[in-house]
């Protein structure tokens, strides 16, 4: 297995030019990837459906995902405070690489009309957020519950500090981004 510093190094000659980069540790990083669903009035109308959203996050990350409490509570939606409005899961490491390959290489060529991630998706902080409007693009997934299909957010959390940064390394990486119109 490569060593830290030799892949860091393989991103540095691409980028060094494009980036300005003058020393390996400047090199872009990701730090992690997180998933976000919102279950929100599914959690009063049927638990069951809840607990099905949080086992198929779970087989999507790898990882158990996390509930995600209201903060606060709002009498016409019925919700009170400390409810489980949601799930999460932050993935580092080994999972993060597994699941970003999945994803970049399986899952988003997956979908229906797929024509490439739009750079808007890019913030100033060199972060990539990406909704995903089906989880079925997973092919863990499997297709026996199709009722219940729900959507996701993925952000990439990158170490690189700005658009052009994220977007050179993210590029390099594989990740499909939309033709720039020439």
């Amino acid at each position: 297995m490569k060593s830290l510093t030799e892949k860091q190094a393989k991103v540095f000659e691409s980028l060094k030019d494009e980036l300005g980069l003058t020393n390996v540790m400047q090199t872009p990083k990701i730090e992690k990837i997180v998933l976000n669903v919102g279950t929100g009035k599914r959690q009063k109308q049927d638990r069951k459906t809840n607990e099905f959203i949080a086992g198929q996050l779970a087989i999507i990350a790898g990882q158990k995902p996390a509930g995600r409490a209201a903060k606060s509570s709002i009498a016409g939606f019925k919700m009170r405070e400390g409810d489980v409005v949601g799930q999460s899961v932050t993935l580092r490491g080994e999972r993060m690489k597994s699941f970003f390959d999945k994803l970049v290489n399986i899952a988003l060529p997956r979908t229906k009309d797929f024509r490439g991630l739009d750079t808007k998706g890019i913030d100033s902080m060199g972060n990539l957020t990406l909704g995903i409007k089906e989880h079925t693009i997973f092919p863990e997934t499997g297709n026996e519950e199709l009722q219940n299909i729900f959507g996701l957010s993925i952000t990439i959390v990158t170490t690189a500090g700005d658009k052009k940064s994220a977007e050179a390394y993210l590029r390099f990486l594989g990740v499909p981004f939309k033709k720039k119109a020439e």
